[in-house]
């Protein structure tokens, strides 16, 4: 792979805007890095039971998601958190301590994700852990210049792959649009995809792309849609006439791909009366912007997902592996609405937060600290999860490193499908798309 691959598929991937050098990064921290939360009013809260005073031995960490916002907002993410440290604490803690989880809500916004970042530093977290945040370029200069390790963000940035503090656990979008693209190849007519029109949204087209071509299909035809849309009937007209113009040569009928997060039911509602006039559509989609939810509200095996293929990170949520994460919801959180069993942000969550426990468990008898936890994994320790993911492990010499993503470690996804108004497996175990991420800036 030559240096021009690398350059090529890193900035295709994140637009020049959205880069940041290590110097820009350094600049950035100052000593307002380190103001207090609670005078930022940003909305962070603390587990119950768990706080304690400055001089207390907790182990701190933080998770951060949007909440309450008119676009993607993640609650389950932070209430999981709480949740797990109830649980763990209610166990004797980790090693011996309590672990003390500080949440934030990020509001989907830059200036929010950096005061949640500032605080993480402010409160001596040795690390994030399972939070959603489509700013990284406001939160990874803080966490970069205080060495606090992210664990398990959602992938929704490229920093997310790059950053040498970042330990991804699944492949983020990237992969999810790279599967679901390879899949629709062989199934599909002409495909367009309604995305948001944002930075993290700029780079889903050569995701899905990569999986077509890699199959020999056309390219999708890329739609930028308002991520905080209340209505969608101008994208579904159009995604519709591009889906019905001309067939493949199998004959296949065209795929409508919407991947607009929490706005995908938004416009699956515009979708459905636009799609009166057109039979020969199906649909398309990631995991993140539907789940079980999402396709009962829309109309279970009447609706529109019916039939549909969809592409997620882990098991299904019926899969037994996820029982000890819904034990930890049942004995926690069993009256919280904001958790649901069947939600990504949750299932990350649970992965990420089991990373990091096992990470301070390798430690033994030494000192959890930032530093420590850093070291752990990048010495190679290898974190199992229970058939959830396959065995993760961060190092600089892996396949997709020469492309660009030395902290994507996990290219596995799995296949859905809506069968009867239900998510279930379309295929066993998981599909590895390193390969086709390799080639994904191939013109």
């Amino acid at each position: 792979m030559t240096g021009k691959r690398r350059t090529s598929l890193r900035s295709t991937f994140l637009p020049r805007s959205f880069r940041f050098t290590r110097s820009v990064r350094a600049t950035a921290l100052s000593a307002g890095a380190v103001a207090a939360c609670a005078s930022l009013a940003v909305g962070c809260g603390v587990v119950p039971g768990t706080t304690g005073g400055s001089g207390d031995d907790s182990i701190v960490v933080m998770t951060w998601a949007p909440e309450g916002t008119s676009a993607t907002n993640k609650p389950g993410m932070p209430a999981f958190a709480r949740a797990y440290a109830r649980w763990i604490n209610a166990s004797g803690g980790l090693k011996g301590r309590k672990l003390k989880v500080l949440t934030c809500n990020e509001h989907n916004d830059t200036v929010s994700a950096a005061k949640c970042a500032r605080r993480a530093v402010k409160e001596d977290a040795v690390a994030v852990v399972g939070s959603y945040s489509q700013h990284s370029d406001a939160f990874f200069p803080y966490l970069e210049g205080a060495g606090i390790p992210y664990i398990g963000g959602y992938g929704v940035t490229n920093a997310e792959f790059t950053s040498p503090l970042s330990y991804p656990v699944n492949g983020g979008q990237p992969t999810l649009l790279a599967g679901l693209g390879k899949e629709l190849a062989a199934t599909c007519g002409p495909v367009s995809l309604v995305r948001p029109d944002t930075i993290a949204g700029d780079a889903l087209p050569t995701m899905l792309n990569a999986g077509l071509t890699a199959g020999g299909h056309d390219k999708a035809k890329d739609q930028r849609a308002p991520e905080d849309s209340t209505e969608y009937s101008a994208q579904s007209e159009t995604a519709l006439e591009h889906a019905t113009d001309g067939k493949s040569a199998r004959n296949e009928k065209g795929c409508v791909v919407p991947a607009l997060g929490d706005r995908t039911s938004t416009f699956m509602d515009s979708f459905r009366r636009a799609r009166t006039d057109y039979t020969d559509v199906n649909t398309a989609t990631v995991l993140g912007s539907v789940d079980q939810t999402v396709i009962d509200a829309a109309g279970g095996s009447s609706g529109p997902y019916e039939g549909s293929y969809v592409t997620g990170w882990y098991p299904v949520a019926s899969d037994p592996a996820w029982n000890p994460m819904k034990k930890v919801i049942s004995e926690e959180a069993f009256s919280d609405t904001r958790i649901d069993a069947g939600d990504t942000g949750v299932q990350t969550t649970w992965i990420a937060y089991n990373v990091f426990r096992q990470a301070v468990e390798s430690l033994g008898d030494g000192e959890v600290t930032s530093a420590s936890v850093r070291g752990a994994l990048d010495d190679g320790l290898k974190i199992t999860t229970g058939g959830l993911t396959p065995t993760l492990r961060w190092q600089f010499t892996d396949r997709l490193a020469s492309i660009g993503f030395p902290r994507l470690v996990n290219a596995d996804v799995t296949l859905q499908t809506v069968q009867k108004g239900r998510l279930v497996a379309a295929k066993k175990g998981f599909t590895d798309v390193t390969k086709t991420l390799e080639k994904a800036d191939v013109a």
